[in-house]
């Protein structure tokens, strides 16, 4: 009796979901991608997947209080900010995500353990521990495909008119992690894409006030990482993601340091042949 219980409350909770997700115009459920400056001519693509701690109503925040929700587990701090102002800078197009890593991470392999996680940085997610298949692909044919789908289709249109391309994915961590102070003042990560990394790694050290690391503070794997290696490496588009520690990113003038730190690495990426 209990299982055909949670098996019906299952079915009631997809199907309600189900209905928001096909209910049109609701300002709950916003498109998975915002694209900001589309017709951007720059070849870099950027990307922001942790750009929103956005949840839907009908999730309750998966069970977490607003103090939770502002943190880290939820989104990348800064990082939209510092995305939106870089396009304008390299007049680059930029995709950003705009619902919540919680509900299923953007730059996770939907098969893996890292893609609707019920625990973060110590803290349980609730309402997604034990979470059914069917509520999981609910949530990849949502969110996840169509942002992903989006990528791949500028990039075909950019290809296709024999223009050059490089993706360069946003993001934002935090100066502490489990107790471990992290040096860096930002990192660059690659995987086949060495050369432009370490040209880039390069121009952000030359300012001796910046700790730059090299794959820190995260390493890129098959298991943590996607659009860089689906979308770059696996298409032989150079990529590279870069990570700011989000103390960096605490105001407005932060942001804007930052945002043109950047463009002057891109720039002469964007400018070569």
């Amino acid at each position: 009796m209990s299982n055909d219980i949670e098996a019906n409350g299952h079915e009631r909770q997809a199907g309600d979901i189900m209905d928001n997700l096909t209910a049109p115009n609701l300002s709950d459920w916003p498109d998975p991608v915002e694209w900001v400056n589309p017709s951007g001519r720059s070849p870099v693509i950027l990307l922001c997947e942790h750009a929103s701690n956005h949840i839907p109503a009908c999730y309750n925040g998966l069970g977490l209080g607003p103090a939770d929700l502002d943190r880290h587990i939820a989104w990348d701090i800064g990082a939209a900010a510092v995305t939106r102002r870089l396009s304008a800078l390299l007049d680059a197009p930029a995709l950003l995500g705009t619902y919540s890593r919680l509900l299923i991470d953007l730059n996770r392999p939907p098969e893996g353990e890292g893609s609707i996680v019920a625990w973060s940085e110590g803290t349980p997610i609730p309402a997604n521990d034990g979470l059914d298949a069917v509520e999981r692909a609910l949530r990849q044919a949502r969110i996840f495909t169509p942002y992903q789908n989006a990528i791949g289709a500028l990039i075909d249109a950019q290809v296709a008119a024999g223009s050059p391309a490089i993706l360069v994915a946003i993001h934002s961590f935090n100066p502490v992690f489990l107790g471990h102070a992290r040096p860096w003042h930002a990192g660059i990560l690659f995987g086949r894409a060495a050369a432009l990394g370490e040209r880039l790694v390069a121009r952000l050290a030359a300012d001796a006030s910046l700790h730059i690391g090299v794959n820190q503070p995260y390493s890129v794997s098959r298991q943590e990482d996607y659009a860089i290696l689906v979308h770059g490496d696996d298409r032989g588009i150079p990529a590279v993601l870069i990570e700011i520690r989000n103390d960096e990113l605490a105001d407005d003038a932060q942001i804007d340091a930052w945002a043109r730190r950047l463009a002057a690495i891109l720039a002469p990426e964007a400018a070569a042949p």
